[in-house]
This record gives structure tokens, sequence and C-alpha cells, in this order.
């Protein structure tokens, strides 16, 4: 079964990386053509949509994959059923869409000043954010069912349309001089909602004609399930995103500045979040699916290994070569990238607590993502107030690790006490615990050397090292590895 994990886990991920990295271009682009201060408010409002889009999904995007899997254990007419939970959870949250547009038109000016004076001048880029967002919800159910129905080339087209589209609209808006015009950063959200309008339209297709149309028996029940989750999801977003927000009100002076550069350092540790995403994208639906516990606690337990491992190999690889990647980013950005490990650290920690979720969302027991995430939220608020008027971006980067630490701790305290798993925790932090000597084995050596040549030199021999320790700890056959592979091509 975890086969079947691994190739869902790589259709997403090859074609996530494709796509992503496409998205990941317009980096290097807008931290060229923009100053910190201006590239502070593309990194502020897309630190906020995913907030929104939290909001206004409502948890409604698990409790769809839940569901499904109960239709087909039930039996009788699935096909039936699950049209009739796509068009009530479709139908949610486009409604929640639509208001949540509305009440954004009437009070543009006063969200606006609420945001702080950069965009007061402009409050249209709320109006246009707004748009987005709405668009962007009502398409998300759409998406979902793709995925559950394993249509993952259709997903993966649907999401590379959307990034093409963005990443050529804004370079001819950038060639056109658009972005020097009084109207400025305002062009990255045009060409971003053009890209979400064309999404919208074309999902429409695969649709099979159903209609947004709400059934209030079945809404109850769904909204019951996933109301946990929608408030768990609010505070888990909070703490992906009020790292940035305690940046722009807590920090002395230059805080657009220093924001700008954050958002840039981030953008860096895409391979990361790539990884944590592709796999996020095939292990949601196939953890939900119809298992026994057995095999449920099997494959989880197994699935968390090989993600440590994975994560760490990728820890490495980036954080060892940071100064490479910080060419990605405009000069005015690099000064930054020494925060990139922690980052990184903070990266693997999401996708830790992300496998330790999946069973209480399995056994239908969402209420207890409030508490993860809950958790997660105090520590960064805790941190992020004591750190990030002293040290800026630097302690917004260490609050944001806290914060990760604190949901995997007590992830694995529910976990043991309401649904042990055998998760190998001895063999995985032996994993950790060799990766972080060999970073720090990279920083000692980088200190002392006289040169670069030698530096990544012992970078390459330690990176090829901890590849041929894993290898060998986990006993696994390369030759027979390859072989399979060659076969099945």
């Amino acid at each position: 079964m975890l086969e079947k994990l691994a190739k869902q886990t790589a259709i997403y991920g090859i074609s996530t990386i494709v796509v992503r990295f496409l998205s990941y271009l317009l980096t290097p682009y807008y931290t060229r053509i923009f100053g910190q201060e201006t590239y502070g408010i593309v990194t502020d409002v897309y630190a906020l949509i995913p907030l929104a889009l939290t909001l206004l999904t409502m948890g409604m995007e698990s409790s769809y994959f839940r569901f499904s899997a109960k239709a087909e254990e039930a039996g009788g007419d699935v096909r039936g059923t699950k049209r009739r939970l796509f068009a009530t959870t479709w139908g949610a949250t486009s409604l929640a869409a639509a208001l949540f547009f509305a009440a954004i038109l009437l009070f543009r000016d006063t969200v606006a000043r609420a945001m702080g004076e950069a965009y007061v001048a402009h409050p249209e880029y709320i109006v246009w954010v707004g748009l987005i967002i709405l668009f962007d919800v009502s398409a998300c159910i759409p998406f979902s069912r793709l995925r559950e129905q394993g249509r993952s080339m259709t997903f993966v087209g649907l999401k590379a349309l959307n990034v093409v589209l963005n990443v050529v609209l804004a370079v001819a808006f950038g060639a056109a001089g658009l972005f020097r015009t009084e109207f400025g950063v305002g062009w990255v959200f045009v060409a971003n909602l053009a890209a979400s309008v064309v999404t919208w339209a074309a999902i429409l297709a695969t649709t099979d004609r159903t209609l947004p149309r709400i059934d209030g028996r079945l809404l109850r029940a769904v909204f019951a399930y996933s109301l946990p989750l929608l408030v768990g999801g609010l505070a888990g977003t909070a703490n992906e995103f009020i790292d940035r927000q305690l940046i722009k009100y807590l920090v002395p002076a230059g805080a657009m500045a220093q924001l700008g550069v954050y958002g840039a350092i981030t953008k860096i540790a895409v391979v990361m979040m790539l990884f944590y995403q592709m796999y996020r994208l095939a292990a949601e639906p196939f953890f939900l699916s119809n298992f026994r516990k057995e095999e449920f606690v099997a494959m989880n337990a197994a699935a968390l290994k090989y993600y440590v491992m994975a994560s760490m190999l990728i820890f490495l690889g980036i954080a060892l070569f940071r100064d490479l990647f910080a060419l990605i980013v405009g000069r005015d950005f690099r000064e930054g990238i020494f925060i990139l490990p922690v980052v990184l650290g903070a990266n693997v920690l999401t996708g830790v607590w992300l496998n330790l979720s999946f069973w209480y969302k399995r056994e239908e027991r969402t209420s207890l993502a409030i508490v993860v995430t809950g958790t997660g939220l105090v520590a960064i608020l805790l941190f992020g107030f004591a750190l990030i008027p002293r040290w800026g971006y630097y302690g917004a980067a260490w609050a944001r690790l806290a914060s990760e630490t604190a949901m995997v701790a007590v992830s694995w305290w529910l976990n043991r006490r309401f649904f042990p798993t055998p998760y190998d925790w001895r063999r995985m932090g032996e994993y950790v615990a060799v990766a972080l000597a060999v970073f720090a084995a990279s920083e000692a050596v980088a200190s002392r050397a006289d040169n670069m040549f030698i530096g990544y030199t012992f970078n390459i021999i330690a990176l090829a090292a901890y590849v041929a320790y894993l290898v060998r700890r986990e006993r696994i056959d390369l030759r027979a590895m390859m072989r399979a592979v060659l076969k099945r091509s």
C-alpha cells in the first residue's frame, strides 16, 4: 500500500516541482524589480491570503475526503451520495466566498487602514486581492474532488495552467513597464487574478455538470466534522502568517523592508516546502481512505520515518549550500540568508506534525486539531513578542521554529495518549541528530577555511557521507531500486 502512496507522491511531486518552480521564478524576478519595502507588500498580502482561504473553505476539503470514504463504506448509491456531497460542500464554500468579497468591497477603506499605511493610498489593492480569494475558494472543492478521484494529472495540469499564466502575465506587465506606474505592485495582483479566473473556468469542465447546491441536513453533518478543523486550521494558518504580521507591527523601524527580506529568504526554502506540499497532496486523501486500523497504523509509522529521512537530506542539501541559493533573490535581500537553516528546520517539523494529525482526522476526533494548532499559536505569539522587537526577522524565524516544535510535541503526546502508533522515534531522532552534526561540522569548517573551495568540497563529501549512512542504516538495495525503475520505465 505504501507503494501507492509513493506513486501518488511521485506524481504530485514531479508535477508540483515543475509548477512551483515556475511560480518561484517570480521571486528572483520581483526581488530584482521591487525594493525591500515594496516587496514587503507582496509578502504581506500573500501571507494573508492563505488565512482567508482557510476561513472560507471551513475545513471542508478534509471533510470531503472523509465523507467520500464513508459513502464507499456504506455502499448503495455511492455515486449519488458523492454527488450530493460535492454539490453541498462546493455550494457552502462558494457562498462563503461571495459574502466575503461583498464585505471586502463595502469596507475596503477600513480594511486598507487596518493593514497599514502602504495600503491607504491604494485601497483598490484590497479589492483585487478579494477577487483572487473569491475565485480560488470557489475552485477548492473541485480540486479536492480531483484528488479524491485520483485524477492527479488533471489536478496538476490545471494548477500548472494557473501558475504559467500568472508568470507570463507578470513578466509581460514588467516588460511593458506597468510596475513603474502609479498602480505599481497592484499589477502583481491583476496577473494573479487573471490566472485564477481562467483556472476557475477550466475546472468547471471537471464537475460533470454538477451545480453548487446545499443539502442542509448533509451540510450540518459535514460541518460538525469540519468545524474543529476550521478552528484548528485558522490557528495553524495563523502560525504561518503571524510571524510576518508581528514583524510589521513590532519592528521599531523599517518594518516593511524587514518583511520584504524575510519573505524573500523564506521563498528560498522552496525545495523543502515543495516536498511537504507534494507529500500532503498525496498523503491526505490516502490516509483518510477506508483502511483497517492495523494497516493505517503500520503505514503511517513507516511513512513518517521515510519523510524524516527525505526531509533531512533536503535540509542539508540547501543549508550546506545556502550561499548559492541566496543568488535566487536580488542583492538587496541576501543579507538575511543566515536565517535559512532555521526556516528549513521549521518546515521539516511542519511535515512531522502533519503525519501526526492523520489519526485524529481518521477517527473523527478533529477537535484535537484545535489543541495542536492553538498550542503553536500561543508559542509563536510568546516567542514573537519576546524576540522580534529585539532581533527583527531573525527573531521571527526562531519564533516560527518554536511554534512548530510545540505542535510536534503536543501531537506526539496526543498520539501516545489516545492512538498509540509504533513510530520509530529512536531511529528518526538518530537521523536528525546526525544531520545536525553534519551541519555543525560544516559551519566549523567554513569558519576556519581560507577559501570557499575548501568549504564546498567538505560539504559535498559530508552530504555524500550522510546519504551513504542512510542507505546503510536502512539497508536500502540501490541496485534493486534501479532495476525496478528501469523495468517499469
